[in-house]
């Protein structure tokens, strides 16, 4: 049956989590189970090691490797991956110590990104093969939730009860649609789409609401109903996980 297929497992498992946005559950169990991958031996691997001393890490994900406290690896990683920089830096660093004009040459680096030296520099600090690695995951999830929106009539009812996704995603999901869905699949996707975005929002403006009146001493006796996390679980709504319990970890 499709509801065991192993592309669908985590689609299910995320729905049935009930969060404010299941593509985010999902991108932070990927994200760790990422992290777990390059700490382990399979960085080993000749294909992955090429990738990671080319690309290295973003800040974000270097501080969840960093995290996990295997400091061993991580420096293993950047050892490799600072070599790779330097060899890629040499032509740079050539064309800057031999530039004899070189208060002038400074001062045309400072002019903005246009500068033919500061490109190289752009290059070598705006990869991550984390990232590219948690979007090819997290397009493949969107196209199995879509695959199972037009296939099964049973997640179809679950996605339409549930609380839908963030905003970002909601994009993701609505330019990936249009990609591979058609007729009426695609109308009634984008209808549920719009109903979910709509009454999840103002569900959370109520609980938000409810929320900032809790620090009025006059409803200090009242009961707090959902909006205790009603912060964190708005910011997720708005732009995706970033604060509060991580969802990847449950």
């Amino acid at each position: 049956m499709i509801h065991y297929h192993i592309d669908t497992i985590p689609v299910w498992d995320a729905l049935h989590k009930e969060d404010e946005c299941l593509l985010c559950l999902l991108r932070r169990k990927t994200e760790h189970a990422l992290v777990e991958r390059y700490l382990g031996a399979s960085v080993m691997a000749p294909n992955t090691r090429i990738q990671v001393n080319e690309k290295g890490f973003c800040p974000a994900h270097h501080k969840m490797l960093y995290e996990k406290q295997n400091r061993l690896g991580h420096a293993l990683m950047m050892l490799s991956h600072l070599k790779q920089t330097q060899v890629a830096m040499k032509s740079l660093l050539n064309d800057l110590e031999g530039n004899s004009g070189g208060v002038r040459l400074l001062a045309k680096m400072k002019r903005g990104p246009e500068s033919p030296q500061a490109q190289p520099l752009t290059k070598l600090t705006d990869t991550c093969i984390l990232c590219d690695n948690l979007d090819e995951t997290m397009r493949r999830h969107v196209f199995t939730l879509l695959h199972l929106w037009k296939t099964d009539s049973g997640f179809q009812q679950g996605f339409v009860q549930s609380k839908g996704v963030c905003l970002p995603d909601a994009s993701l999901l609505l330019e990936m649609a249009g990609e591979h869905l058609s007729g009426k699949s695609l109308q009634d996707f984008r209808l549920v789409m719009a109903r979910l975005l709509k009454e999840n929002m103002q569900r959370l403006w109520g609980e938000l609401e409810w929320f900032t009146l809790k620090f009025d001493y006059r409803n200090g006796d009242a009961p707090w109903h959902d909006s205790r996390d009603a912060l964190e679980r708005t910011i997720t709504k708005l732009r995706g996980w970033s604060v509060g319990t991580d969802p990847g970890l449950d």
